[in-house]
């Protein structure tokens, strides 16, 4: 993520870098906690750009299982994430 909005999303780049994009996705939505980076952009007003909200998109589904969106969806609820 760009700095422009003030948040360089240096763990999951790493995250990224070591295992590939999906599954960092996978260890982050598998974690028991949101990682700060979902607290952060709900700071922001971003929560668009967080891993839950890709996860829970359309285009998205044949790469996560059902149970890693249905959490995907569910922290974003309860983030007050609007689709």
């Amino acid at each position: 993520m760009s700095q422009r909005y003030g948040y360089r999303a240096t763990y999951f780049l790493q995250m990224v870098e070591e295992h590939g994009g999906v599954e960092a996705a996978r260890r982050l939505i598998q974690s028991v906690q949101p990682g700060e980076g979902l607290t952060r952009l709900w700071e922001l007003k971003r929560l668009d750009l967080s891993v839950e909200a890709y996860v829970s998109r359309a285009e998205y589904t044949p790469l996560f299982t059902e149970e890693e969106r249905m959490i995907a969806s569910s922290r974003l609820k309860a983030y007050g994430y609007q689709w």
